[in-house]
């Protein structure tokens, strides 16, 4: 049995502040992420099956990965519950989309927090293997399911 991976990139803007960070990046501040996200499995053989040849058609991942990640972190602002309650205010005062997340969102963090949604919106017959979220043109984090077996 052949397993194939594939991968599908996807771009969307987020706004994130560290809070408690001991450098610039613990005030508000924004990028341009790029996820890519790698599935694995065993390519559809069989002739009457629309999906024949496929893993996973690109489109049904696009679907998954947009309604449960970019549809909500673009444009939006996310910041740690845990910073102070007069700054978690002023973010619901001053934005309309916004995340409270339990964590600090690093791109780290929201990493395994993608991995989370995304292994329960998966089908059954395909994993999860690998994610990169890149905050800059030469900067991301990288999560691998051969890392954590």
């Amino acid at each position: 049995m052949v397993k194939i991976r594939i991968t599908k990139k996807f771009d969307f803007e987020m706004a994130h502040a560290l809070w408690n960070y001991d450098g610039a990046c613990r005030n508000i501040h924004g990028h341009s992420y790029k996820l890519f996200v790698t599935v694995r499995g065993v390519p559809v053989q069989d002739n009457r099956n629309a999906k024949n040849g496929m893993v996973m058609d690109f489109g049904d991942l696009k679907k998954i990965v947009h309604e449960s990640i970019v549809q909500r972190y673009d444009h939006c602002v996310v910041v740690s519950k845990e910073a102070p309650h007069d700054f978690l205010n002023q973010v619901e005062q001053m934005f309309d989309k916004y995340e409270l997340t339990s964590f600090q969102p690093t791109s780290e963090n929201l990493l395994l927090y993608f991995v989370e949604v995304l292994e329960k919106k998966l089908p059954d017959d395909i994993e999860l293997v690998k994610l990169q979220l890149y905050e800059t043109e030469s900067s991301y984090a990288e999560w691998c399911l051969e890392d954590n077996s």
